[in-house]
């Protein structure tokens, strides 16, 4: 017996609308077991404890364990790749500071498109940088770093973590801002950046303030400075890049996304819990660790995510960054 177009047609809308039924019903119930957060660097860094803090609040929140999987390498493009091919179910999330959206720009090539393949949740939190410098040199502020750079022109050296981060444009954005000029050096990672940083064979650093913070007070380094458009709560006595350099400001930020075509029903729910989660204890956490918390919805995020794009883009085009 044939089938006539008209009959087919028929059956392919039936097929369809029983699919969208079981995305909405597997929506509803969702979380029904475990979920996997993946964290594309390795542990210790300032987004890894960030991604735990979350991680351990939504397990709480959603009762279900939400399980963090550190899958490091490629500049953050293995653990992004591996969520870009995972299924769209709410089993398996990213979470990712900015270079998810930077590095690529950096990269000849990468497995996916971070415009595309993705589904933004929730902008979690923005981190203004410090700009921490060996405590051998005479530099106390912006304006004597420019002034020391400027004296030695060339010579002065700054570590960034990984090609594209948030650190890296920012250091491209303060030459540019100070009209100076010194080296750039790549490290696989923070932590020996700053061990060198310490050990002065690099002569400056910009990263997250958490990742500063304890060597500061400790003495082992100097933060001269942070990149937010305030003085951070727990370096109220340091200045802003801005305060010498009007205009200055660069933050990083840490996200949360999941493979392109997530229900919507999970994004929203997903969106609500991160926003609890930052209106409770985590949001006092974050704060002394001088975060700024960015509660919104997933579309806000989305708007983020374009505009700081695109700003990121003219900062790797102008400085011609790229990946060696």
């Amino acid at each position: 017996m044939t089938t006539s177009p008209k009959t087919s047609v028929a059956r392919r809308v039936v097929l369809a609308g029983l699919c969208g039924l079981a995305f909405a019903a597997s929506a509803q119930t969702w979380p029904a077991r475990p979920v996997r957060m993946v964290i594309p660097f390795p542990p210790g860094g300032t987004l890894d404890a960030v991604g735990r803090q979350l991680a351990q609040k939504l397990s709480e929140q959603l009762g279900q364990p939400v399980v963090v999987d550190n899958k490091p390498g490629g500049n953050g493009t293995i653990g992004a790749d591996i969520v870009s091919k995972a299924p769209a179910d709410g089993y398996t999330l990213l979470f990712n500071a900015s270079t998810q959206i930077s590095a690529p720009m950096t990269m000849k090539s990468v497995p996916y498109n971070p415009a595309t393949d993705f589904t933004p949740i929730a902008l979690v939190a923005k981190a203004p940088l410090s700009v921490a410098i060996n405590k051998n040199l005479p530099i106390t502020d912006v304006k004597s770093l420019i002034a020391h750079a400027k004296a030695n022109p060339g010579k002065m050296s700054f570590a960034v973590g990984s090609i594209g981060s948030a650190g890296h444009l920012a250091t491209e954005l303060l030459k540019r801002a100070g009209g100076i000029e010194y080296l750039v050096v790549p490290y696989k990672g923070t932590a020996p950046a700053f061990q060198d940083l310490i050990g002065g064979q690099i002569d400056g650093f910009i990263d997250p303030i958490l990742g500063s913070l304890q060597y500061h007070r400790s003495g082992m380094l100097r933060v001269v400075a942070v990149t937010g458009d305030r003085r951070a709560p727990n370096l109220p006595d340091v200045p802003t890049v801005a305060e010498t350099i009007p205009g200055y400001e660069f933050y990083s930020w840490y996200g949360l996304w999941g493979p392109a075509k997530l229900p919507e029903a999970v994004v929203q729910r997903l969106n609500t819990e991160v926003n609890k989660a930052l209106a409770g204890e985590m949001r006092d956490k974050l704060v002394q660790q001088g975060l700024q918390l960015t509660p919104g919805s997933a579309a806000d995020f989305a708007k983020f995510q374009r505009e700081d794009a695109a700003r990121a883009q003219k900062i790797v085009t102008d400085g011609n960054i790229r990946v060696e």
